[in-house]
């Protein structure tokens, strides 16, 4: 307990922050809880007036710190009649603005809070507005009314700017906000925050950077081996040091032990089909993980499975195995929430969905989470579990993003993800991130992170993992051909040029750059240092040791053009073999007479015979065996069907190969190979080399080691300055060809200068594929087309199948085929002319969608579009079906904008949207990333 004269001292620096920091206090009173030092000391920032970047970890309650914000802005009023100065709220995706937009509503009243997203425009006037980035990235485009008065913009989860698809996002908006607007930049920890930080100062002005790395809800990490949970590490000082708990150290190599001691046949879902030797690994089951969670009260718990069918299957799996979590009465209020949010989906539709299956799941406490499902499934999901009705649910990494879905213990089924390209090991970030949501605020006393064990496994690796807090921020930025244009008719060409020089690519580009630059002065100091040690009194030491360079490489050239011909010579030689042929192996271990058993010429690739040596070995040797051409030196007879597995067999057959005698008389046969020794140009510059006076100094040696260090630092100096000069000023070069290339195409006047009517409406154009839609408008390779063949065909410019696909797609015949042609047609040519200009190239457009989304904008039922297996994928998962059907709604709303399309293409567009949102579409629920959304 603290002395009376601690508390009084306690009791003075509260009056006295209260006096320096009214806002604060204000603010303070009504949340409940007392803040955090971090929080504090960044809310004091602010009310000082400057910006402020946040790195915290998940669940340590950064938010609080945007809600300042909006707690500022409302207190404050502008200048002109006094009305409340604005905050923008901006989050990454749908989902969390949904979220944050009814906290703020819940705490200052519907009137006074707006959302804007591409589902959703609420109050879109009002002085706090809760969007998602890329809304304001196009009202700042726009230059929209909605701006004026913008006092404070948080962004929410500002990580995300290393996003490689949607990161260049966050860095426009963080260039072109007023320099009026206060930023509030919140961010997972972050191992470059100084660098990121420094940045922020450079374009916006004073920002304070305010790192916590404490997790309010301290974390245990754990192993989970067979049946027995181990802590992974000892106690807190273990885990500083990555020390693995000896007990489970112990135990997991005594598993490991066991288990190549039975060497069985492989079982278990981890062994491979055929059935071949292997340990008898069998994991867990999953229901068996749940009902141990469940006893050591560690629920509720997200599994993470990075796999959709995985986590449908651990629902499954559950659910056969009588798995129920819940009681009666939480059973009634699942039933009676699902009811309420499932009432607007038509009741055809829900048994095409699975939802009575859904629902069996939920009402004993189980569910799946991930980017298949429906949104407004997943949305229940989230509802459910954040009020603790549903218990466990196993989810994709995507859960991590953002949601707020904190639990009392997460587990990791695995530690390898596919990124959509191959399997990789988690990062120490993607662990850190994963294993954050354990642990909720105010709830829990301690959160757990529980890794299921496997032979693959190690625990020290698990430990580095858990104690590396590695997340470096690197941006993805690059000029889009959107960006140019609105760049160009906002500040002109010039300008653009510098904002794009101001952005944070560059200067992470150009602070590499420095260290090279220092490298390369340093380097030039000591060659010139090298320089004096090489001086000679009999001439120019440099030029003499050109001439040794110039030799060394010409001999090298000579040697890989001796080697190459070599080889191909051996080649040759080996198809010319036959059955029976006796040939002498030079080299290697099986070095000594074979003879062939079969040429092994029926492939693709070089030849490799199968031979029998006179050691009675029998193998395949290859034209790398041969420093020489095979020479057949005599031919023996194989018996037909010659068994070379047969040890009785090889032994006879390398008997007659002794026989032969040619072991005791063959010698190595020919001259020596052509050499170096005749090369006229080598031989020219070894006499030019005796001649110079350099070769007769009795210090040459000495020289010449100094010159040898002195040319191999030029060397390396070189390709430090082809780094700097490639780095500096790159952004710069890539939005010159981006420009060039939109001249070129009509979107720029000729000299650059000013935006075409073309340029304007490719403006308005929110797509990866924004160039490639303007194209087509132009040349109404959409026009004429009915509002069902519109969908169909402007959808293979917005699809992309999860996974690479060998084959076209069917298309629906007649316009759409035509359509979709004259697309592929357009991108090809936009592909040549961007690879002619080194510019990275527009996706192709890809054909998977078309069929389903016709269907659905013919009228289809739901049932028939998902299962219609016109998609290579085969059935598409609905919630796939929905977030590109909405992808593909939105574009056709910008078409129904663009001022460039014709009047009757805008119309059609138009119906378009309402055919297609329609049933589960026109379900207001929130999905997933923030698609771009035109300004309002």
């Amino acid at each position: 307990m603290s002395s009376p004269a601690e508390r009084y001292a306690a009791a003075r620096r509260r009056a006295t922050q209260a006096t320096a920091f009214p806002a604060l206090e204000d603010f303070a009173l009504d949340l409940g809880f007392e803040l955090d030092d971090f929080q504090r000391e960044a809310c004091q920032a602010l009310e000082r007036g400057s910006g402020v970047l946040v790195c915290a970890p998940t669940g340590a309650g950064k938010t609080v710190v945007g809600e300042f914000a909006v707690h500022l802005a409302l207190r404050s009023r502008d200048g002109d009649g006094g009305r409340p100065r604005k905050c923008f709220y901006t989050t990454p995706i749908k989902a969390l603005s949904n979220q944050k937009y009814h906290d703020l509503v819940d705490r200052y009243g519907a009137e006074q809070v707006g959302l804007l997203t591409g589902d959703n425009a609420i109050n879109g006037d009002a002085p706090v507005v809760v969007m998602t980035t890329e809304v304001l990235r196009n009202m700042l485009y726009a230059g929209s009314a909605t701006l004026r008065g913008l006092a404070y913009v948080v962004m929410d989860e500002v990580h995300y700017l290393a996003d490689r698809f949607r990161g260049a996002v966050w860095e426009e908006v963080i260039i072109h906000l007023p320099a009026s607007v206060t930023l509030v930049s919140l961010s997972a920890t972050v191992s470059n925050a100084e660098e990121f930080a420094d940045w922020l100062v450079t374009v916006r002005g004073e920002t304070e950077v305010v790192v916590s790395e404490h997790r309010p809800v301290p974390l245990w990490q754990h192993m989970l081996v067979g049946r027995r949970t181990f802590d992974l590490f000892h106690d807190a000082d273990a885990a500083r040091k990555h020390d693995v708990h000896p007990e489970l150290l112990r135990y997991t190599r005594e598993m490991l032990r066991r288990l190549e001691m039975t060497d069985g046949r492989a079982a278990g879902p981890g062994a491979g089909r055929g059935g071949g030797r292997g340990p008898r690994w069998r994991p867990p089951l999953r229901a068996d993980i749940v009902e141990r969670l469940d006893r050591e009260g560690l629920l509720p718990a997200i599994l993470f499975i990075f796999s959709r069918a995985g986590c449908a299957a651990a629902v499954q799996q559950c659910l056969a195995a009588g798995l129920r979590l819940t009681a009666p009465d939480e059973r009634a209020e699942i039933r009676r929430v699902v009811e309420e949010r499932m009432r607007a989906i038509p009741g055809e539709d829900l048994s095409v969905l699975g939802y009575w299956e859904w629902l069996d799941g939920l009402e004993r406490g189980v569910a799946a989470h991930h980017a298949g499902m429906l949104p407004a499934f997943k949305e229940v999901v989230e509802e459910l579990f954040v009020r603790g009705l549903v218990k466990a649910v196993f989810a994709t990494e995507t859960l991590a993003l953002g949601i707020n879905m904190p639990a009392r213990c997460v587990v990791l089924e695995r530690l390898v993800k596919y990124n959509g390209e191959a399997h990789v090991d988690l990062t120490p970030g993607e662990y850190t991130q994963l294993t954050g949501r354990a642990g909720r605020r105010g709830i829990d006393v301690e959160g757990h992170a529980v890794v299921v064990w496997s032979p693959e496994v190690d625990p020290r690796h698990v430990a580095g993992l858990a104690s590396t807090r590695t997340y470096p921020l690197r941006s993805s930025f690059r000029p889009s051909y959107n960006m140019a244009v609105n760049l160009a008719g906002s500040v002109g060409v010039a300008a653009a040029r510098s904002l794009l020089e101001s952005s944070f690519a560059q200067f992470q580009a150009d602070r590499s750059v420095v260290g090279l630059a220092r490298q390369v002065q340093r380097n030039e100091e000591t060659i010139e240092a090298y320089g004096a040690e090489i001086q000679c009194h009999l001439g120019d030491f440099d030029e003499y040791f050109s001439l040794r360079v110039a030799i060394a490489e010409r001999e090298r050239a000579l040697a890989r053009q001796g080697q190459s011909q070599r080889r191909a010579a051996a080649v040759a030689s080996l198809e010319r073999l036959r059955v029976g042929d006796v040939i002498r192996v030079p080299s290697g271990r099986r070095a000594g007479l074979a003879v062939v058993l079969d040429p092994g010429t029926g492939g693709f690739g070089e030849p490799r015979p199968l031979v029998l040596t006179q050691d009675r070995w029998a193998g395949r040797v290859t034209a790398g065996d041969f420093t020489a051409p095979a020479e057949v030196l005599e031919r023996l007879r194989v018996p037909k069907h010659f068994n070379h597995r047969s040890p009785a067999a090889r032994r006879d057959l390398a008997a007659a190969i002794s026989a032969t005698g040619l072991d005791r008389h063959a010698r190595r046969r020919g001259g020596r190979a052509r050499g170096t020794g005749d090369d006229e140009r080598l031989l020219e510059l070894r006499a030019e080399l005796r001649r110079h006076p350099c070769h007769a100094c009795p210090d040459r040696e000495e020289h010449a080691r100094w010159a040898e260090r002195r040319w191999r630092l030029r060397r390396d100096t070189d390709e430090l300055r082809d780094r700097v000069a490639g780095r500096t000023g790159s952004l710069a070069r890539t939005f010159d060809r981006v420009c060039e290339l939109l001249v070129s195409r009509g979107y720029l006047t000729p000299d650059g200068g000013e935006v075409t009517d073309a340029g304007r409406m490719l403006s308005r154009i929110w797509s990866e594929a924004d160039l490639l839609v303007a194209e087509c408008l132009r040349r109404g390779v959409w026009d004429g087309l009915s509002p069902a063949e519109l969908a169909a065909a402007v959808s293979v410019v917005v699809y992309e199948a999860r996974r690479e696909l060998d084959d076209r797609a069917a298309l629906p015949r007649g316009p759409v085929s035509d359509a979709v042609d004259a697309t592929l047609k357009t991108w090809a040519e936009l592909e040549a002319d961007e690879a002619a200009r080194g510019l990275e190239a527009t996706r192709e457009p890809d054909l998977g969608f078309a069929w389903p989304i016709f269907r659905w904008a013919r009228g289809e039922p739901l049932a028939k579009v998902l299962g219609s297996g016109d998609s290579l994928e085969g059935d598409m998962p609905a919630g796939d079906f929905v977030r590109w059907a909405r992808q593909v709604v939105d574009l056709l709303g910008q078409l129904a904008d663009a001022a460039g399309a014709s009047a009757e293409l805008r119309g059609t567009a138009r119906q378009a949207m309402g055919i297609v949102n329609r049933g589960v579409l026109s379900y207001n629920a929130v999905s997933g990333p923030g698609e771009p959304v035109r300004p309002g």
